[in-house]
């Protein structure tokens, strides 16, 4: 039976909504650039490694990042490969993103790095790009950076990285609102480790669309009615918020009572290189810890194309799809 289930979750097309292009580095591509460093894969891949704090796991994120993405280049050659990773595993539709913050801290170029990305795209993946800034990052050697990403025609749009306790400035809803006018999607990282209030502060005064994460809504009923009404996703990484210890266990992962309450979910990896995981991974443990039906890893699916930033005509071509295997038999 469960080879049946992974049979149809590769069988579905899927999509992947919250991907970090540093955190998604294939452990083949770090090896290679760093001969003898990397001489086997991190401790944290193995099922029951939980990170200590979230300082050290991005220490440890950025020291990978820091080793490997000297160019534009090296982002070309990384985006390639994640791309055709997911590819193989049926992923029709990603939602990408660069942080700004390696951008200051490795010298390079913005737009070059997301012209990069944008090249490494495949026939038959539909892909969209995003910058991730730190909630201290708009800072003066950045600020030009900042506002003039809002130009690049291959930006799709921004996103709110980092430590969600850093204090946000005045600056962010004005920047939110400037990408917005400037044709971009707006959405933020809020209720990894804040609470229920900061996913509040994100739709209110960022006004973001799709919410990353968002574990922590569940803790505020007012929050999840407000999520609901204006129909926020949520784009949640199962396995990085156990790895985290964002929840204590796959038992306490709230993803069906966020479905309960009529608020979208998707479901996608996160950082890879940091939890060696995989998207196929995190339909599994829905199956295999929550108890999803193939009805209901289906239902992620649509969801992932209900909120894809493509045409119609595209949109409904897959989710036709989607729909022919419902009537997949897993028993």
């Amino acid at each position: 039976m469960e080879q049946r289930m992974k049979d149809f979750i590769h069988a579905l097309p899927k999509t992947e909504t919250h991907l970090h292009i540093e955190g998604a580095l294939p452990w083949e591509l770090l090896q290679k650039a760093n001969p003898g460093k990397y001489l086997s894969p991190p401790a944290s891949w193995k099922p029951h490694f939980r990170f200590d704090s979230f300082a050290y796991f991005e220490s440890e994120l950025l020291g990978y990042a820091g080793d490997y993405f000297h160019s534009a280049c090296r982002y070309h050659e990384c985006a390639k490969s994640v791309f055709a990773d997911r590819l193989a595993r049926n992923v029709r539709y990603m939602e990408v993103s660069f942080a700004s913050g390696c951008l200051d801290s490795l010298n390079l170029n913005g737009r070059e790095v997301c012209d990069a990305i944008r090249d490494a795209v495949p026939r038959g993946l539909d892909v969209k790009i995003f910058l991730g800034i730190h909630h201290d990052g708009y800072t003066p050697k950045m600020r030009p950076v900042l506002d003039e990403a809002l130009t690049w025609p291959n930006l799709d749009g921004i996103d709110l990285h980092g430590a969600e306790d850093v204090p946000l400035g005045d600056w962010a809803p004005r920047y939110w609102q400037n990408a917005r006018d400037a044709g971009k999607f707006t959405k933020a990282h809020a209720g990894e480790f804040m609470g229920a209030d900061f996913v509040r502060y994100v739709v209110e005064a960022l006004g973001v669309r799709r919410i990353e994460h968002g574990v922590r809504s569940i803790e505020d009923p007012a929050v999840l009615d407000l999520l609901g009404e204006r129909g926020i996703p949520l784009d949640l990484c199962p396995i990085s918020n156990l790895k985290l210890r964002v929840v204590s266990t796959a038992a306490d992962y709230p993803v069906r009572r966020f479905m309960d309450c009529g608020i979208p979910v998707t479901i996608s990896t996160d950082d890879p290189i940091s939890f060696g995981n995989n998207i196929e991974d995190e339909y599994l443990l829905l199956a295999n810890e929550l108890r999803f039906t193939a009805a209901e890893l289906a239902q992620i699916a649509v969801n992932g194309f209900e909120v894809a930033l493509i045409d119609e005509v595209r949109k409904r071509e897959i989710l036709s799809e989607v729909e022919a295997l419902k009537k997949w038999k897993i028993t």
